[in-house]
């Protein structure tokens, strides 16, 4: 059977003061009037059975997950005591499905990412599980066509076309760190390249075996749980096991070690929504270039962001490109081209000890 997988671990540290440690990027509403996790979901619905939905989180999120998702049973969400990046998130959720469905093919996305329209997803969606079960070694990754030279993106060089009918299927020839300009720009003129989503579609068991194969020790340790699981201490052998097993992505632990790994030229509108600058692209601008949530007054104000909550009202006076984010206890003001430093203010406040602001 199919199970779909939401990756719902990041902390979205670009978002504050908005995105907190309780709080991160993928429970916030940022695009639309749904949460992006509750967005991620809805996609799902239709070619998915809700009791196969499995949402890998991490302990302090956990409770504020389930109550943004009721029809996710609770036992579906999975709870990391450490971070510990993709692999083992992966690998935590394959051994939980092959508990239950030793045949599961699972599909991996992330909680954070805006896609449209869920109607060419869900076909894509499908097109992805049809390949896995036509050859079950088979590992199947989504690229995006680029839309610009993006240099904060991995990319994927497509190789032979395997499959021409809608959406298009090659076979993986490499993949690319992120580049730099120069070499982001290269990959766009010559039209052989992809940005890797981070959406994935595979049997759990083929996934497993490949961990043992490439990762044996990641493999041992998620074994040790997988036996934990099945005689029932499940959440106590994660909590002893889990933090040690090694931090690695999918991508470095299989996906760029593996034979036969397949990619689907996406055939949706994608963006990962990365900073407080994706909004204006994601929800548009008044006639003055600002993009605006909550109550504003501007005067002589343009390309500014703002955001504030229903009954706090933002007035502005003689701004050009400044990202205003007011929040119930803290309200950040940025220079718009300085928005990436965000993490610094961050620093800052944990060399003060203000953990109440993280």
């Amino acid at each position: 059977m199919l199970h779909a997988v939401i990756m719902a671990g990041g902390s979205g540290t670009r978002f504050w003061p908005q995105s907190r440690k309780r709080t991160p990027k993928q429970l916030l509403r940022l695009a639309g009037s749904r949460t992006m996790i509750q967005q991620t979901a809805d996609r799902c619905r239709g070619w998915v059975d809700p009791s196969r939905l499995w949402i890998v989180t991490n302990e302090v999120q956990a409770q504020a997950t389930i109550s943004q998702l009721p029809e996710v049973p609770p036992r579906n969400v999975l709870m990391e005591p450490a971070a510990r990046n993709t692999a083992p998130c992966v690998g935590l959720a394959a051994i939980q499905i092959l508990e239950q469905d030793p045949d599961g093919i699972m599909f991996v996305m992330p909680a954070d990412h805006v896609i449209q329209t869920e109607e060419a997803f869900a076909a894509a969606a499908q097109k992805a599980v049809q390949t896995v079960e036509d050859d079950n070694s088979r590992l199947v990754l989504f690229g995006v066509i680029p839309a610009f030279p993006a240099t904060g993106y991995g990319y994927i060089e497509r190789g032979e076309l395997v499959s021409s009918g809608a959406p298009r299927l090659y076979r993986v020839n490499a993949f690319r760190e992120k580049p730099h300009l120069g070499l982001a720009e290269e990959y766009l003129r010559d039209g052989r390249f992809f940005w890797n989503c981070g959406i994935f579609c595979w049997k759990a068991q083929t996934i497993v075996n490949l961990l043992k194969q490439l990762e044996p020790e990641l493999h041992a340790g998620l074994m040790r749980i997988a036996a934990g699981i099945h005689n029932g201490r499940g959440p106590e052998v994660i909590a002893d096991e889990f933090p040690s097993l090694k931090s690695i992505s999918i991508d470095y632990a299989v996906l760029e070690r593996a034979e036969n790994v397949l990619v689907i030229e996406a055939p949706f509108q994608w963006d990962d929504v990365g900073s407080w600058l994706s909004l204006p692209r994601l929800n548009g601008c008044d006639a003055d270039g600002n993009t605006i949530d909550g109550p504003f007054c501007g005067v002589d104000t343009q390309g500014c962001i703002v955001r504030t909550t229903d009954d706090h009202l933002i007035a502005t006076l003689g701004l050009r490109n400044v990202v205003i984010v007011h929040t119930d206890d803290a309200t950040l003001v940025a220079d718009a081209t300085q928005s990436e430093r965000i993490k610094e203010i961050l620093s800052q406040l944990e060399l003060q000890k203000r953990q109440e602001f993280l």
